[in-house]
């Protein structure tokens, strides 16, 4: 079933479809009586829009391999950091709050995110907590902690090998040298990372490949299970990489690397 929920009970969507102001989740629940695995998406578009081919194909594809999907409608400039990464903390969270409603293991659940919502996946995976104990909020008491993590050509650095147009539109134009290095999640691996899939194409000309190579250089450092798999060619943003007669392998790749993770 599909179900739209918004982030904060506060808010109201306006009209269908828009989301701008009023992040939300999109359910795509697998029934049944027993517990399922849920993977939140969070699809690119630089920080500026959510491509769709990047979220809707992708939610079916999971529920096919028994795994409930939900796409996140994060914000997006003129929103700027921290927004995206509390929209996607306050999803992880509201899925563990909701997750005997919503048939889900509260222990299996993971993010998947293309290019720069493979940054905003990245980010929630190398920025989380465990909750807050004592918030008046239920839903602030759950981890935002992603069980396992899904990069697909992701935006990793905010430093030398960066997709400009996502950091000048999570960053603005002049950005610290703190918050720089705060956002280039290849420095923020430490041994609580969750185990890690990624996959890129090394011709990629928009986000360098050497985004994928260092997160995983940095995984490997610290012993987190992690998967990498470079494709020789292929153009930006193919997401399931249907038609593309290399790429297309990944999500089977991807399938049997959730199946042994518990998914």
């Amino acid at each position: 079933m599909k179900k739209i929920v918004p982030l904060w009970e506060s808010q109201k969507l306006e009209s269908e479809g828009n989301y701008v102001d009023c992040p939300n989740i999109e359910l795509f629940l697998l029934e049944g009586n027993r517990l399922h695995p849920a993977i939140i998406i969070a699809p690119g578009g630089a920080y500026s829009f959510r491509a769709e081919h990047e979220a809707y194909p992708v939610a079916f594809w999971l529920n096919s391999i028994g795994i409930s999907a939900i796409v996140l409608n994060y914000r997006v400039a003129p929103y700027r950091h921290p927004v995206p990464l509390g929209d996607i903390q306050r999803a992880i969270r509201l899925v563990r709050y909701h997750a005997a409603e919503w048939n889900i293991d509260p222990k299996r659940v993971g993010v998947l995110g293309f290019s720069a919502g493979g940054h905003l996946a990245s980010t929630v995976g190398t920025h989380f907590d465990f909750g807050n104990e004592f918030s008046e909020d239920p839903i602030e008491r759950c981890s935002c902690r992603p069980d396992v993590m899904v990069l697909c050509y992701p935006v990793i650095t905010m430093g030398e090998h960066t997709h400009e147009g996502s950091k000048i539109n999570l960053l603005g134009k002049n950005p610290s040298d703190e918050i720089v290095l705060q956002l280039s999640n290849e420095l923020q691996v430490t041994p609580d990372t969750p185990p890690t899939f990624l996959w890129h194409t090394a011709d990629d000309a928009a986000v360098d490949v050497e985004n994928s190579l260092m997160f995983a250089a940095q995984l490997s450092r610290h012993k987190i299970p992690y998967e990498l798999h470079i494709f020789e060619s292929g153009e930006h943003g193919l997401g399931l990489a249907e038609h593309h007669p290399e790429a297309k392998a990944w999500t089977k790749l991807c399938e049997t690397w959730l199946r042994k993770r518990g998914f």
